[in-house]
């Protein structure tokens, strides 16, 4: 699979663009500011409907337009395909597939295929753990697109579940308006058993198919490592005992959501479910806490109730310890890397090659670390890279070059 032509109108800095593109590896140079990630974002944003780098589709249009619209023609097993997204602000965005109109923008989800390597990884591994389930969640749209709309019904459910919570708690004990919203609220109870058992479902499945993966790639990009060094660890915000199936997971769901009812009701917030679940990142070793580093995870969570449980504290003394606050700066990066080279390694194990865009990633790598990620990723069908100057491109991926500035996109044929 790949791009081998990229048109925007009116995305981000560019009234227009047009940019033919072939197999195997093309970077993108030009000076921070003048468009070169806009680029690649646009592409990644056809895969997701999601940008990497912003968490709604407003800065993605050009100041002043009123829409914006992202093309690429993509061609897989020798057949191209056209597809298409209309950035609306505030409205619905719409999508096609050689001109004829879907049904709905997220069906154009998942007929490319990206991964990005970018400089925002690191909170992959030091952010919130909502940017870890965020990172779960993507790859399993990825992976299976039907889960985009039974990840959209899950955050519905929990936007009306929380807005009944909040009139529940507030109402008067006894008054009519609690007692509507209670009766109300076993509905809902229900929708977010049912819904959150299948997302739960899924992520448990992805995480045990990704940890070996993850494992060899933290040995090939950390110094020294073992496949065993790195792990990855699914924790949910409850209880599961031996369920597993969806419907023994939506029972526990229910059960623990009756249990904290009074808790929900106090605070006004769903305190039960996957949107409160933990992806443990851990490495094998007796590092201590790294200078600086938060150890207040409890705390983080209760300030964002979107966030989940922290990690827990490490058992002293213990072989394996939280990459959060306990590794170094590089082991940190290595372990970022390691999780996006697992999933273009699981994607491939599908049967296609994904797209890789590394967004001014070599700027922040040393010398070894750039010549051990470029030769891993040489040999991908298309490799997108983007880079202030020539030289941060390392030797093994040599390929198409185009120079980015002053809102022009021209190719380097020096």
């Amino acid at each position: 699979m790949y791009v081998s032509h990229l048109t925007l109108h009116d995305f981000r800095s560019y009234p227009a663009a047009d940019v033919a593109l072939e197999p195997g590896v093309t970077a993108f140079i030009g000076r921070n500011g003048q468009g070169k990630t806009n680029l690649v974002e646009a592409i990644d944003y056809l895969s997701r409907l999601a940008s990497h780098r912003v968490a709604s589709d407003a800065p993605l249009i050009r100041a002043g337009a009123e829409q914006a619209i992202v093309r690429a023609a993509v061609v897989r097993d020798g057949r191209t395909a056209v597809l298409e997204v209309e950035l609306n602000p505030g409205r619905s965005n719409r999508a096609r597939i050689n001109r004829s109109p879907l049904p709905r923008a997220r069906d154009l989800v998942g007929l490319v295929r990206t991964v990005v390597f970018s400089p925002e990884d690191l909170t992959l591994v030091k952010g919130d753990p909502s940017d870890r389930r965020k990172f779960l969640d993507d790859l399993l749209v990825l992976r299976t697109p039907r889960l985009a709309g039974v990840r959209s019904d899950y955050d519905r459910v929990l936007r009306q579940r929380n807005s009944l919570l909040k009139t529940a708690g507030a109402a008067r004990r006894g008054s009519s308006a609690q007692e509507g919203a209670l009766s109300t609220l076993g509905v809902w109870d229900s929708h977010l058993a049912t819904t959150g058992a299948e997302l739960l479902a899924e992520r448990l499945a992805l995480v045990e198919q990704l940890r070996p993966y993850v494992g060899s790639a933290y040995a090939t990009v950390a110094r020294g490592a073992r496949r065993d060094d790195a792990d990855i660890e699914y924790r949910p915000s409850l209880e599961l005992g031996g369920a597993r199936t969806q419907p023994e997971l939506a029972e526990a769901l229910l059960a623990e959501v009756e249990r904290r009812r009074k808790d929900e009701l106090d605070r006004g917030i769903s305190l039960v479910g996957p949107h409160r679940d933990e992806l443990l990142l851990t490495i094998g070793h007796g590092a201590g806490p790294a200078t600086g580093a938060s150890t207040d995870e409890a705390a983080e969570a209760d300030a964002d109730p979107g966030a989940g449980d922290g990690e827990e504290a490490p058992t002293s003394g213990g072989p394996r310890l939280p990459v959060k606050g306990y590794a170094s700066h590089g082991e940190s990066w290595s372990f970022a890397l390691a999780l996006r080279l697992a999933s273009y390694d699981l994607l491939r194990s599908d049967g296609d090659d994904p797209i890789l865009i590394l967004d001014d990633v070599f700027a922040e790598l040393d010398t070894e670390r750039r010549a051990q990620l470029a030769e891993l990723v040489a040999g991908a069908e298309q490799v997108l890279v983007t880079a202030a100057v020539a030289a941060d491109v390392p030797a093994a991926l040599a390929g198409a070059r185009f120079l980015v500035g002053e809102g022009k996109v021209r190719r380097d044929d020096a």
